[in-house]
């Protein structure tokens, strides 16, 4: 019995450190935390746990306090007390003491979700019926699709149903901002990476923004989040983080292998015209 604990103890230890950027096997709270911003969503979220947890202790010793307290048996003769004061004013003024606190690392939170005054670069999302399409009008303005990988085309290590043909390429500890929206003859979708704290919906007719920074190197894994249509579980969105060198390299090598196929693409439609 020993044994098999030990077993499933190291496979979820070696599996948390490969699948780093996606969900693992037996998870019970947020993926590893890629960017600053989700950090700060992961301790917030912790900060508020612990003060709702003592809160429902509280209650619940109190409640029972007055069921034992105030039982028939114990209170033969019940309390004609229908105020005080005291107490009035305390469970009015300690919780607004309470959502105060809660509100101040909230409002900070908030406002750095929206803060777009320091962006390295830009990257435009479309959502499409059932893939993402991606456009980096900072470097060229190239564009490709990423469409999810069948069973037969995974390599070693990609995960199924996460992985995509074309990955995201973006640097690390850079602000990238996203522009999100969806096809104008679709319907709305929503662009969620959970490692890096970001879900924008993706609407038709609509221009969204979010940022995200990753720290690390690595691949990271997200899905559509709306309920978009037979397809929505087959939207995976699938991000490659490297260095600015090997960023920049990708990027020469990226405007060239898409011009093409795009070059390939119109060279087909004019054909298709005649």
């Amino acid at each position: 019995m020993i044994k098999y604990f030990i077993a499933l103890v190291f496979t979820l230890i070696t599996q948390s450190a490969y699948a780093k950027g996606q969900a693992t096997d037996w998870q019970l709270s947020f993926q590893e935390a890629a960017s600053p911003l989700m950090s700060e969503l992961v301790g917030l979220h912790d900060f508020i746990f612990w003060i709702i947890t003592f809160i429902t202790i509280f209650v619940f010793v109190l409640l029972a306090y007055v069921c034992v307290k105030f039982s028939a048996k114990n209170n033969k003769k019940p309390s004609t007390t229908t105020h005080n004061s005291l107490i009035e004013v305390a469970w009015t003024v300690i919780p607004v003491i309470i959502l105060v606190v809660i509100s101040v690392p909230s409002f900070k939170l908030l406002y750095k979700q929206n803060d777009f005054s320091k962006i390295d670069m830009t990257i435009k999302a479309t959502g499409y019926t059932w893939y993402w399409g991606y456009e980096y009008p900072d470097h060229g303005d190239f564009q490709f699709d990423a469409i999810m990988l069948q069973e037969d085309e995974l390599e070693e290590n990609q995960p199924r149903l996460l992985s995509t043909d074309n990955a995201l390429v973006v640097p690390i500890n850079k602000n990238i901002k996203m522009q999100i929206t969806s096809d104008p003859a679709g319907v709305i979708h929503s662009w969620a990476m959970p490692s890096l704290g970001v879900k924008m919906d993706a609407i038709p007719g609509r221009l969204n923004e979010t940022y995200f920074r990753i720290t690390e190197p690595g691949m990271y894994y997200g899905q559509c989040s709306e309920l978009c249509g037979p397809g929505h579980g087959f939207m995976p969105i699938m991000i490659k983080a490297v260095s600015d060198d090997e960023f920049s390299e990708w990027v020469v090598e990226a405007q060239e292998e898409f011009a093409t196929i795009k070059n390939n693409n119109l060279v087909y439609d004019m054909k298709g015209l005649k």
